[in-house]
């Protein structure tokens, strides 16, 4: 019995000595701050311009003592907080609108009259050749006109694309996008899927879409419409009111969190707690079940099918766009949904655009594509190599 106890003992002091000296390993690894001051130093090289240390919340509050109509970037996903008698699916309209910082600068545009990242003239063509609906890779983060996927197939096209993109989206308010947004001018129809994060929308705590009371008619109504076209100026209103305070305590929060995260004490009890090992072990328990991937796999085959019925219907052709992320490209990869996706898209008979293998795949160092070679979303190159693959095949 003594000799069970010494053992259980050893064991126990074993495994705790382990567990700590994985976090510290952890924690000297973490290369997310080291990532940013390697950012910032090649960038004032490469420019000889300093990096814009300024976060969103001093840029807005500068910005807008010249211009009243400025606003932050606001994200569809915030409605998914609460049910809201409204479901916005854009920002507020004809604003200089922050968007984000990954390449020393904070990348700013004006918004059309639906809140959308376009020359507003636009939506005013006889034809529009390409819509396109997807995430921040869509969107345009974190890069300006002319340099954003919309905007280079505008140039190589010489003709009108509308970009009703915006960060954080995943299939359903993408859906419910060209539900409110689509018309007959629109040819072809560009469902932009980042391979990071669009399954993991569907069933986030924070980004859940399918359980929200107003995203789901969107699957069980085929006549079901908010008819947001019509209420910009409430939209707008809703927007400056309720989730624009929403964006700035959550920055705020961020800009609380960075100056705590930098305190001694704080590093300290995070060390105690196990915080990052804690974090390793959760993430494949929350996300990679059979039963959840199931799930994710099914909804989106349903949304993609309604997606594709919808653009039949307007006599438009729909593509399906796969963007890879950034980490494929650091360390041996093995995503399980792309085979799943593709599966899905091909069965539907979309058109397949997969970009990892017709950009990335081709280059000698694809994360040249990425800002400094390190985590972010493409740079201006990447973007411009995304559209031009996009334009070869889709082009008459």
């Amino acid at each position: 019995m003594k000799k069970i106890k010494q053992y259980l003992i050893i064991s126990s002091i074993s495994l705790i000595v382990s567990l700590y000296l994985f976090e510290g390993y952890l924690t000297f690894s973490d290369h997310l701050s080291k990532d940013q001051i390697l950012k910032e130093q090649l960038y004032e090289k490469q420019t000889g311009n300093k990096w814009d240390t300024r976060n969103k919340l001093e840029i807005y509050e500068e910005l807008k003592k010249n211009n009243d109509k400025t606003t932050i970037s606001i994200y569809p996903y915030i409605s998914l907080r609460k049910n809201y008698s409204i479901f916005p699916l854009s920002s507020i309209s004809n604003s200089e609108t922050i968007n984000c910082n990954e390449n020393g600068y904070y990348s700013i545009y004006q918004s059309d009259r639906y809140g959308f990242n376009n020359p507003d003239n636009q939506w005013d063509k006889k034809e529009i050749e390409y819509l396109l609906v997807g995430d921040s890779y869509t969107h345009g983060a974190c890069v300006n006109r002319p340099n954003d996927i919309a905007s280079v197939l505008r140039n190589l096209s010489t003709k009108s694309v509308l970009n009703l993109g915006i960060g954080g989206n995943g299939p359903l308010i993408e859906y419910a996008t060209l539900r409110e947004y689509l018309n007959t001018k629109v040819k072809k129809v560009l469902w932009i899927y980042y391979e990071g994060n669009d399954l993991e929308n569907i069933k986030n705590e924070i980004k859940n879409e399918i359980k929200n009371n107003i995203l789901i008619n969107y699957i069980n109504d085929l006549n079901f419409t908010q008819n947001l076209k019509f209420k910009q100026n409430e939209i707008n209103e809703f927007l400056k009111k309720t989730l624009i305070e929403i964006e700035i305590k959550i920055l705020n929060d961020e800009i609380n969190y960075n100056k705590k995260n930098k305190k001694i004490k704080y590093k300290i009890l995070k060390f105690i707690r196990l915080n990052k090992t804690k974090k390793i072990i959760k993430k494949p328990l929350l996300n990679n079940s059979e039963e959840n991937n199931s799930e994710e796999i099914d909804n989106i085959k349903k949304i993609l099918t309604l997606s594709r019925d919808l653009v039949i219907k307007n006599n438009s052709k729909l593509y399906f766009v796969y963007l890879p992320e950034y980490i494929r490209y650091k360390k041996t990869y093995d995503n399980k949904n792309y085979n799943l996706v593709k599966n899905i898209v091909t069965e539907l008979k979309i058109p397949f655009i997969d970009i990892h293998k017709e950009v990335f795949e081709k280059e000698q160092n694809p994360l040249k594509l990425f800002p400094f070679e390190l985590y972010g979303h493409y740079n201006v190159d990447g973007y411009k190599k995304v559209a031009e693959t996009i334009y070869k095949f889709t082009k008459d």
